[in-house]
């Protein structure tokens, strides 16, 4: 059977593979698109399983919100290098998960991987797959939260690519939930306030900071007020309210809301790859290892 060029344009835009692979999957199948694109399927998922031990921390944030500002979704899509992550191919597979995220509200990211991500009924997982074998990376969707406030808003920022911030906001306007995660995504607070530290952070500190007191040699009563005025500088530091504000560091965050008449109820901060232990390349190490066959 002749392999016509519209049947290669076809299977490329079932597929999204190339030119020249859509053409050998058609020879191998006679012709038959149905069976060429089950092969493809079957071709990506076999390089993506290949693929799938290879180190991905490099890769982009994605958010996306309805147009009422009530619900967003916070994405982090992984690969292997930086140039990838900013390719058309990487973009629209993340942007199309992103919204199949606010529209379905997956439990998490397992049952999101299951679900068809287009009208032609291909997974999450599939697309992944056939992305990995078009681009040549391993591509990992690692996670994602979902927002939803319906008495308040949220507001978004993303600082380039890599960092991304929603803040869910009671009171206030879209510029001040906006400045809020922008300070978020610069300041990196753990909590939004004292109370929400977890307490074994807490204590850890406590303990680093009596033992640099008691090195003092002072009385008990001067080494417990020391260590008490550390925790209080402490917890200004990793809660969003005791934080200096970075647009304006003469008022603290918590004074920034209570003029506005707001209330922080929540947070999330990505940074893609934190967490993931990147693998760190010896050059001398591997040529040595070559000449001795290793």
């Amino acid at each position: 059977m002749q392999i016509t060029a519209t049947l290669v344009k076809e299977l490329r835009e079932r597929t999204g593979a190339g030119m020249m692979e859509c053409k050998k999957a058609l020879v191998e199948t006679e012709g038959d698109i149905d069976a060429a694109a089950e092969l493809m399927r079957k071709s990506g998922q076999a390089k993506a399983d290949k693929k799938a031990g290879r180190v991905a921390a490099e890769g982009a944030v994605f958010i996306c919100s309805s147009d009422e500002s009530k619900s967003a979704v916070m994405l982090e899509v992984n690969s292997e290098t930086d140039f990838v992550s900013k390719g058309d191919d990487f973009n629209n597979f993340s942007n199309a998960v992103a919204q199949l995220v606010l529209d379905q509200n997956p439990a998490d990211v397992a049952a999101l991987m299951e679900l068809p991500l287009d009208a032609s009924g291909i997974s999450v997982e599939q697309a992944r797959a056939n992305l990995v074998g078009k681009i040549g990376e391993n591509i990992q969707v690692r996670r994602f939260s979902r927002f939803e406030n319906a008495d308040g808003l949220l507001g978004s920022y993303k600082h380039g690519i890599r960092i991304g911030v929603v803040v869910a906001l009671e009171g206030g306007d879209d510029s001040l939930a906006r400045d809020i995660a922008m300070h978020v995504a610069a300041s990196k607070p753990v909590c939004i306030s004292a109370d929400q530290v977890p307490t074994e952070l807490l204590e850890g500190e406590r303990n680093i900071f009596k033992a640099q007191a008691e090195e003092s040699g002072k009385p008990a009563e001067i080494i417990e007020k020391m260590i008490e005025g550390r925790v209080r500088k402490y917890l200004s530091e990793i809660t969003l309210l005791g934080q200096a504000f970075v647009k304006d560091p003469d008022q603290s965050v918590e004074k920034l809301l209570k003029g506005a008449g707001a209330r922080v109820t929540g947070f999330e901060r990505f940074e893609v790859g934190e967490g993931i232990e990147k693998k760190t390349d010896n050059f001398a190490e591997e040529v040595m290892a070559q000449a001795r066959g290793n």
